[in-house]
């Protein structure tokens, strides 16, 4: 039977640690800056996070794009081979159109490869809730399941990764067409910090309004709380956009002590989600109940 490699692109942030750990290769989108696109690398150091997050401070307006035609084909054949079939879990459709161009290439590759199978996986989700998806098909996979397996068992967990995301501020979002006008000023109004989730339909919104940082971080973990199913064999995904070390360190003691999941998976909002979010972001994400919300804005 053939091997199934794992990829996603620079939308999961995952680090290269849990990469390496789950045998999980990835796409690289980039970011584009004064006309110069850099792709997305993934393996950056907190001196890289943080010189990033402050060019955003400083209100520069950092770009991006979808994964290039020609790093999906560079990566495909890579793996194709060496006689593996792909498994490919990409950034929601709402979000990126990488997917799409994914699968539009794997058409073509399986003329050439004719016996290997390429799956292209609408997440539904983006940063480490993209991510955790792919952490649980590279799993499945090492069980030695086969392609067709893997996909349909994937496809079974997208509905049930949930995700909480409290901004800073929906001023970046704004700027990166990600939310209304409306919704971004008066989610900065007052201190309110809007807390975002990834809807049933893969749909980035603005779920809930809380007054306060701290408090929007407890209404986070608070939710999820409620919806993670058996905390204590679970993974726990939680990243950041350049938060201080005390906040970071805070908050991840207010989820071991609330929620106590087996493994918190810890790492850093990438440059391709965090260049619409924008500096101080903290996600959460962990599977268990099914997303039922949806979008009701039309």
């Amino acid at each position: 039977m053939r091997k199934v490699q794992v990829l996603t692109d620079s939308c999961s942030d995952l680090t290269p640690e849990i990469m390496e750990r789950y045998n999980i290769d990835y796409c690289k989108m980039s970011t584009v800056y004064n006309d110069q696109a850099t792709p997305a690398d993934l393996s950056w150091t907190a001196e890289d996070v943080h010189a990033f997050y402050n060019r955003i401070r400083a209100g520069e307006r950092i770009t991006t794009t979808q994964v290039p035609v020609e790093e999906f084909n560079t990566v495909f054949r890579k793996y194709l081979d060496k006689g593996c079939d792909i498994v490919y879990v990409g950034c929601s459709l709402k979000q990126s159109g990488s997917v799409n161009t994914a699968q539009v290439l794997a058409k073509k590759l399986l003329e050439e490869y004719p016996e290997a199978k390429i799956y292209c996986v609408n997440s539904l989700r983006a940063c480490m809730g993209e991510g955790a998806l792919a952490v649980e098909a590279a799993k499945y996979a090492g069980t030695g399941a086969d392609a067709d397996s893997v996909y349909e068992y994937i496809m079974s967990k997208r509905a049930n990764l949930n995700q909480y995301v409290v901004v800073q501020s929906l001023e970046y979002m704004r700027r990166a067409g990600r939310v209304k006008a409306s919704a971004a000023f008066f989610g900065n109004l007052l201190g309110v910090k809007p807390i975002l989730v990834a809807d049933a339909d893969g749909t980035q919104i603005a779920y809930k309004k809380v007054k306060g940082r701290m408090a929007s971080i407890k209404e986070c973990i608070a939710m999820m709380k409620e919806v993670i199913v058996d905390p204590e064999n679970s993974q726990f995904y939680f990243c950041h956009a350049d938060c201080s070390s005390e906040e970071v360190e805070t908050v991840k003691k207010m989820i071991e002590e609330e929620i106590k999941p087996k493994e918190i998976v810890m790492g850093y909002i990438g440059p391709i989600i965090g260049a619409s979010v924008g500096p101080d972001t903290m996600g959460f994400f962990a599977f268990g109940k099914e997303v039922t919300i949806r979008n009701e804005e039309k």
